[in-house]
């Protein structure tokens, strides 16, 4: 079986190949526990988040929230990155990753919501939406994962990355990249086509999920594609939101 590339960090091509079962009477990964273990995994990412919403909204302090939001993202950075390379620990820290982002995301939402009200029901919906609509259309094989495909998303993701690294070390010295925060009209076509790279994601992420199920990795690797799809849905709610920004700025 040909085993598939993906622009996720999370699920790259050796993923399934380095963790197949070795033992055939083991239990081993299916979509459906895939599925069932994303959806607690974002249970606990919303249940996070409403904690440091509530906390915001009560005293609409930012400083309140503020060491939430920068270790809620740093905690979950390191973790996903030990995720990534100790895929045997995924189920225990993917529940951690998942908890961390939520503080995260609900502090920065609810002063995001402050600002433009009505911007977080939009983000969320809008995730959601995108979410299922690509699943749908990939279930009904409108659109395939494809190895060309996959080589585009794989390297507009890096490219991304790239333009966000280059501006998070520039803000240290000073230097700022044009158009990725602003709300002209070019920094919102930036942020629609980052946006739509990664939508694209979530379909790379299917078809890769559907392989790795295929080929009978070992029943952890469903937290941990749970975890990498909860990357994915991580990264697209927060882009929507930035772009929604921009838009109510104007």
């Amino acid at each position: 079986m040909a085993l598939y590339k993906s622009s996720n960090p999370a699920l790259n091509s050796k993923t399934f190949k380095s963790a197949r079962s070795i033992d055939s009477s083991a239990e081993v990964m299916t979509i459906n526990g895939t599925v069932n273990k994303t959806a607690l995994l974002a249970t606990l990412a919303f249940a996070a988040a409403v904690f440091t919403w509530d906390i915001f909204m009560l005293n609409q302090n930012p400083a309140s929230i503020q060491p939430y939001i920068i270790g809620g993202f740093l905690v979950g950075f390191i973790t996903a990155i030990v995720i990534i390379f100790k895929k045997t620990l995924a189920p225990f820290l993917a529940p951690l990753y998942c908890l961390a982002e939520g503080l995260a995301l609900g502090g920065l939402s609810a002063m995001m919501e402050m600002s433009y009200p009505g911007i977080v029901l939009q983000a969320i919906i809008l995730t959601f939406g995108i979410l299922f609509g690509l699943l749908l259309i990939y279930r009904m094989g409108i659109i395939k994962a494809t190895e060309n495909f996959k080589l585009m998303v794989a390297s507009a993701t890096a490219g991304i990355a790239f333009f966000y690294f280059i501006s998070f070390i520039g803000g240290f010295f000073g230097f700022h990249l044009p158009f990725l925060h602003d709300n002209s009209t070019m920094g919102i076509i930036i942020s629609l086509v980052i946006v739509a790279i990664a939508a694209l994601n979530l379909v790379v992420d299917f078809d890769f999920i559907e392989k790795g199920a295929e080929a009978k990795a070992p029943k952890y690797m469903e937290w941990y594609a749970a975890f990498g799809l909860m990357v994915t849905l991580i990264w697209l709610y927060l882009e929507i939101l930035r772009l929604l920004s921009k838009l109510r700025s104007r």
